[in-house]
């Protein structure tokens, strides 16, 4: 007599795998799979047994979604580490004076410092706004090739004090023959806080904000 499984084919196929919504999800699914895959072996017919490709096929593939499910967690436990990383190293610039692109620094008891860095030696017209865009200072200077700081000791083309706050530099240059040169700004001062909710984190220095990449060189405090 002829024997007949009595238990129903299993229909999974790769799209239900690929709808499994976690990895409890998917290994409930294995299980089940490999229960009812071990039930029909067990009950087939000897004389016309079933076509073993199709769980052979249904096997890969629940090995596959298993093997990029633990290449997912081993992603997410690197990126997660990384961040770590990056709040670590943030936080410890908290306090320390650094030197970042830009043209908006404070001035401060007289005295406000620009880095200015020049590809030639070139005669730089300076000009200096307060906060409310107003020209405070213009003037000339020589630069060099190279990186040098421009310190401004508050006082404008008027003669008078301007008061501590935050000011913007821009220089524009050209050289020896009266060719523009473009010249960069960078400003030296204190990392004031660290904000850790944005990723990457963002450093607050000068009221601006900047990530650590903007970061070009640390000062290390006199003595």
């Amino acid at each position: 007599m002829t024997a007949v499984s009595s238990v129903p084919t299993t229909t999974t196929t790769s799209a239900n795998i690929s709808n499994a919504l976690n990895n409890s999800e998917v290994a409930s699914d294995f299980t089940t799979f490999l229960q009812l895959l071990t039930t029909q072996l067990k009950n087939q017919d000897p004389l016309s047994p079933m076509d073993t490709n199709q769980f052979t096929q249904q096997l890969v593939q629940f090995a596959q979604v298993e093997q990029q499910m633990k290449s997912n967690d081993a992603l997410t436990a690197l990126v997660s580490l990384q961040q770590t990383a990056q709040a670590t190293a943030a936080l410890s610039y908290v306090g320390s004076t650094v030197v970042v692109d830009g043209s908006t620094t404070q001035l401060s008891s007289g005295s406000a410092t620009w880095s200015l860095t020049s590809s030639k030696p070139a005669n730089a017209t300076i000009t200096i706004k307060d906060s409310t865009g107003q020209t405070v200072y213009s003037g000339t200077t020589a630069v060099a090739a190279g990186a040098q700081n421009f310190v401004w000791n508050g006082h404008g083309n008027d003669g008078r004090l301007w008061p501590d706050g935050t000011y913007t530099l821009t220089a524009t240059a050209v050289d020896a023959t009266g060719q523009s040169i473009a010249i960069s700004t960078q400003i030296q001062a204190v990392v004031d806080s660290v904000d850790l909710t944005q990723n990457p984190p963002v450093l607050s220095i000068n009221g601006q904000n900047y990530t650590m990449d903007k970061i070009k060189r640390i000062v290390k405090s006199a003595s």
